[in-house]
């Protein structure tokens, strides 16, 4: 506790005497959001409480991973974001799962048909590849297909630089310790270089980057699993002419994790690893009031994992969204569009499937207030034959002042999740026969800015999921069994209030509290409250300090060694971090974690994150 308090006292000591040297005004910019439409819209004019995560709050998280900055939003708990770094996560939005969460790297659906959710692995990403992230919560299948029932998470990398040759070098380290171990032994270690500029009417790409870490068990254990992580990025980009550019791009991402046994819960020598290999291409057209976009990729996923029960899996995806945007007047902004997914991964033979999806939204803006934005999808699976699924989402907004409005909102959304090809066809329960599930969404909310430094919004949202997809236990002496359709519909609501304020010139503060309830049934590792609170204190131009905290209620989990329901305990997590530039070509930053040494519980006999201390600087040539 000692060693933490000084920390952090040295932490803000620092911010003081840069506060003496220099202290400027933060401008702040017009917010627009796209994910929620594809059209950038002024935030007042779309019907949904967008959450941006932008360049500028990425760079303040720095050191932090993918996982635990979104964790840090309403509506949102990442399981496994507090533990180990290779522990496993787990995507719960608004009471949902990770096959009801979709993914997106600059535009183009990321998932694995190899394993259990179709999911995408975030663990495979590194914090500093990202430009900014927009999260749209509710049912999106409309825009986006099957999958995004309760989230569309849209993650855009970083652009190339507009000088002819920029290098960029990040290089960071700090301790991985939990709550018993609090030695501050350095044993986190992460490194990346990027190479990239424009060359007349060429831009271009390179980067490679590596995560080492080690000193922390998975379970509750002497043991430690040590997780590491390589990424690499190539992109090229042609301007034809005015209107017509494209980009070639391909990735190679790849972490190998220590973890311990599942059952019992000890520590033991297994590994596992993931390999994803992504190309792709992504024309441009722009015309007059206009653009068609075509996205395209083709991505491998190979997994393996070395226990007592040693297996590989190999997952193909193709996907291809091909879209025409068009703004009549800044009246009507359009989106007509196809979308095709192929699927392929081998379990006792290859599997596949296909889905091709024609949609269409409109978004109508009005002078007077009202604004709409409605659309619709015919899903054509190769499995299922045609689903369509739709959103109406009107809102009407009313001028407060010059910088002001009050916005109230509602929609009503469906959405369509094929089974999986593991649940229909995998080494585990797998059943042919299963029918996909559907979700219905109905939200409203209102949303004030009384200025540009505070806005306030509070949206109620209800649920339904209809043949929802679980693993059943047929067989209570081995635990076999297969994934039903469950019988019984489940409802979800819940209340997500937002708070974004300047109290004072140079402060930022944001605050979240997410309430979710699950009718009738038990959910386990799911807090009925969380709360998020940040507070942002720039200094000056060049200097920022920030303080974090979480609160997460009490949770329902299973201990595996008695079978039995446990409830874990409430927790609260402090954290506060400082970045500094120090000259234009080099930067700066600390990021302490868990600053009280929290002594808490994620999942029952894993191990969580004690206080830790991460330093690290960025060099730009």
């Amino acid at each position: 506790m000692k060693k933490t308090v000084l920390s952090v006292s040295a932490l803000f000591l620092a911010c003081t005497a840069v506060y003496a040297q220099e202290q400027d005004k933060t401008e702040q910019l017009e917010e627009v959001v796209i994910s929620d439409s594809r059209h950038a819209l002024k935030r007042e004019n779309s019907g949904k409480t967008v959450i941006t995560i932008s360049s500028e709050e990425i760079k303040k998280n720095q050191g932090r991973t993918v996982a635990e900055v979104i964790n840090t939003k309403s509506g949102i708990e990442i399981l496994g974001s507090r533990s180990n770094a290779g522990q496993n996560l787990s995507y719960f939005v608004r009471g949902g799962n990770n096959r009801q969460v979709l993914i997106l790297i600059d535009g183009i659906q990321v998932n694995d048909p190899s394993s259990i959710a179709n999911d995408f692995d975030l663990r495979l990403l590194a914090l500093d590849q990202i430009e900014s992230i927009e999260i749209v919560k509710g049912a999106s299948s409309t825009l986006y297909g099957s999958g995004a029932a309760t989230a569309v998470i849209n993650i855009t990398t970083k652009k190339a630089s507009k000088d002819t040759i920029a290098l960029r070098v990040n290089s960071a380290f700090g301790t991985n310790q939990s709550q018993d171990n609090q030695e501050y032994n350095v044993t986190d270690f992460s490194n990346s270089a990027r190479i990239d500029g424009t060359v007349d009417d060429v831009t271009y790409i390179v980067g490679f980057g590596h995560q080492d870490t080690d000193g922390l068990s998975a379970v509750i254990g002497e043991e430690s699993d040590r997780f590491s992580r390589i990424n690499t990025n190539v992109r090229v980009g042609y301007k034809f002419s005015e209107a017509f550019e494209a980009s070639v791009f391909g990735t190679f991402d790849k972490f190998k994790t220590d973890f311990d046994n599942s059952s019992p819960l000890t520590d033991a020598n297994f590994m596992s690893k993931s390999e994803q290999y992504r190309v792709g291409i992504a024309p441009k057209y722009t015309y007059k009031n206009g653009s068609v976009t075509m996205n395209a990729a083709y991505t491998t996923i190979d997994r393996e994992f070395q226990s007592n029960f040693p297996s590989t899996f190999e997952g193909e995806t193709v996907a291809v969204d091909i879209f025409n945007k068009y703004n009549f007047n800044n009246k009507f902004f359009t989106v007509v569009g196809l979308n095709y997914i192929d699927n392929q991964t081998t379990f006792a033979e290859i599997e596949s499937s296909s889905i091709v999806d024609p949609y269409v939204n409109v978004v109508y803006v009005s002078d007077f207030g009202l604004n709409v934005n409605v659309g619709g999808r015919l899903n054509n699976h190769s499995e299922y034959g045609t689903h369509f699924t739709y959103n109406l989402n009107p809102s009407y907004r009313r001028k407060l002042g010059e910088d002001g409005y009050a916005k109230v909102f509602g929609s009503y959304s469906t959405s369509f999740i094929a089974p999986t090809l593991s649940q229909l066809f995998g080494n585990f329960g797998p059943n042919p026969d299963l029918e996909p599930e559907e979700n219905t969404t109905l939200e409203g909310g209102v949303e004030v800015q009384l200025s540009k430094k505070l806005r306030v919004s509070a949206v109620y949202f209800n649920r339904d999921e209809e043949n929802f997809i679980d693993y059943v236990v047929t067989d209570f002496t081995t635990f076999a069994g297969e994934y039903q359709n469950v019988q019984t519909d489940f409802t979800v609501n819940g209340v997500e209030v937002e708070v974004f304020a300047t109290p004072i010139e140079n402060l930022t503060v944001n605050a979240n509290y997410t309430f979710t309830e699950k009718k009738d049934v038990d959910v386990l590792r799911i807090p009925k409250h969380k709360a998020n609170f940040t507070a942002s204190y720039a200094f000056s131009s060049k200097t920022n300090a920030g303080l974090t905290y979480q609160y997460t209620s009490e949770r329902l989990d299973t201990d595996f060694a008695t079978f039995q329901n446990v409830t874990l305990d409430a927790f609260n997590l402090f954290g506060a971090n400082l970045n500094h530039t120090f000259n234009k070509r080099w930067t700066g930053f600390v990021t302490i974690d868990n600053i009280f040494n929290e002594d808490y519980t994620e999942i029952t006999g894993f191990t969580t994150r004690g206080t830790n201390v991460r330093i690290g600087f960025s060099l730009s040539l």
